[in-house]
């Protein structure tokens, strides 16, 4: 059950998560370890793919555009 009351979608969760794809010794990963680390969703990986793909520069140190726009 979610904080809103509506039951949670695992599977719909789960495909949000590439690595949760993964078989490894003939069983599915399940990542319960977030202690030091988590797993990233699709959106995030997707969206600092972008981010390293078109804007990335050092933050704060340059005038230039693309460290504004990394900034």
């Amino acid at each position: 059950m979610s904080a809103l009351g509506v039951p949670l979608d695992a599977a719909a969760v789960r495909k949000d998560f590439p690595v949760l794809d993964r078989v490894i010794h003939g069983r599915r990963v399940v990542y319960l370890d977030s202690a030091a680390s988590s797993q990233k969703p699709r959106a995030v990986i997707e969206a600092l793919s972008r981010f390293y793909e078109t804007s990335f520069a050092p933050i704060h140190r340059s005038a230039y555009e693309l460290a504004t726009e990394a900034t």
